[in-house]
């Protein structure tokens, strides 16, 4: 199967999707969302890959221009609901990775013989996290992270908040979906991510895990519609004054995962909020390291660099703390 990558883009409030060749842009003809095409895939029962590629048969751009931020174009967060940001649930898995695992136990153990919850959480997945086809395994973790509105693009900044305490990157894959007109959840393809969350806060107390991850964060460039998820290696990097402060090499996919992907996807889609038609997903699937668990602490300016093999061109995101203090959000009586 021909390697399949998108890119939307806008330019003067336009949106449009292209199909990536090599070091050039093809615009579709027509198309201005990602999800526009996946829901005339899902409509006329077409593979997504082919229709793509027969609608390939605009204006060539040069992808260089785009990415480096130096054209007409801008990209956009590769899958997104582009009418109505409040329809795209962000959302993830965790402890899915033993590195990920490793960095909770060092966060929140009390002796070191005893498995905190998270480590027993990521061990219930070794034992029942890769079930017979057909069947279901145990339930892994589950975080809610906003709705489209927290989706930044390449190149954005992902800012931590007057109240955050931290901002560190998580490099994963994100699941990308399409829930069609009879309540189907279709996957559309796999990107490039930068889960981004408060650590420090995190490592307060594991109950502050949930505000922990109400945070931006950031999809690749490419949305990649034929991707093998099977064993995919990659690097990630902390930039800081044009040096690398912080480098790993990472990986992810079912043969790096306690949990297979289908469970992951069964226990996001089993409950029926999640399967309402005309809603956008992005479903990030676990991270294999991170900076913070090393001892690293991001500054403002730091460049967060995440790139995965055959998922297209790297993800870069600068980090910016807010200038501004926290003030006090008072609610009004109606």
């Amino acid at each position: 199967m021909r390697d399949v990558r998108l890119v939307q883009l806008q330019r003067s409030g336009q949106r449009a999707v292209a199909i990536v060749e090599g070091d050039a842009l093809v615009l579709l003809h027509e198309v201005r969302s990602a999800y526009g095409l996946a829901d005339q895939a899902a409509e006329e029962g077409e593979p997504l890959a082919e229709i793509a590629c027969q609608l390939a048969k605009g204006d060539r751009l040069d992808y260089d221009a785009i990415y480096t931020g130096t054209g007409d174009w801008r990209l956009l967060p590769c899958w997104d609901h582009p009418d109505e940001p409040a329809r795209c649930l962000v959302t993830g898995t965790g402890l899915t990775h033993q590195a990920s695992a490793d960095n909770r136990q060092a966060m929140h153990e009390l002796e070191p013989a005893e498995l905190t919850d998270s480590m027993k959480m990521y061990r219930w997945g070794l034992e029942g996290g890769r079930p017979a086809p057909g069947c279901i395994g145990v339930a892994p973790e589950w975080f809610f992270k906003g709705v489209g509105t927290v989706l930044c693009a390449h190149g954005q900044p992902l800012t931590v908040p007057p109240f955050g305490e931290s901002g560190g990157e998580e490099p994963e894959i994100a699941g990308c979906y399409f829930v069609d007109a009879k309540g189907r959840p279709r996957r559309v393809g796999f990107a490039t991510a930068n889960e981004f969350s408060d650590h420090a806060l995190e490592k307060r107390n594991y109950l502050y895990l949930a505000p922990s991850k109400l945070r931006e964060c950031a999809l690749g460039p490419e949305l990649c519609i034929s991707a093998d998820f099977e064993d995919v290696r990659g690097e990630v990097c902390i930039e800081r004054d044009g040096q690398t402060l912080w480098f790993a090499a990472i990986a992810t996919g079912e043969a790096n995962m306690c949990h297979s992907l289908a469970n992951l996807e069964h226990h996001h889609f089993k409950y029926p909020q999640h399967r309402r038609p005309g809603d956008a997903h992005v479903h990030f699937l676990g991270a294999d390291a991170f900076s913070y668990g090393t001892g690293v602490e991001l500054r403002a300016g730091d460049r967060m660099v995440v790139q995965w093999s055959g998922f297209g061109r790297p993800l870069v995101n600068p980090l910016c703390v807010a200038r501004e203090r926290q003030t006090l959000v008072k609610v009004q009586p109606l």
